[in-house]
């Protein structure tokens, strides 16, 4: 299983949400709106124990959550 980061992103040429890991070239899924996008992004994030980033449709990033591997505590 991958431990890539799940980003949900906004694909202007195809007017659609996405879930991606990081580094993928593919989507693992699109949806028609972000807040499917989102909590399908959440589940595929937490079952892999990984960070979900979501972006806006200008891809910068509105939020970003840890599902697990964190260090605990943290360094500082």
């Amino acid at each position: 299983m991958s431990k890539a980061n799940v980003h949900t992103t906004y694909n202007h040429e195809a007017k659609n949400w996405r879930n991606i890991s990081e580094g993928a070239s593919k989507p693992v899924k699109v949806y028609e709106t972000k807040a499917e996008a989102q909590q399908d992004g959440r589940n595929i994030a937490a079952t892999r124990q990984v960070e979900h980033l979501i972006h806006n449709m200008d891809s910068k990033i509105a939020q970003r959550n840890s599902y697990g591997g964190d260090k605990f505590p943290p360094k500082g």
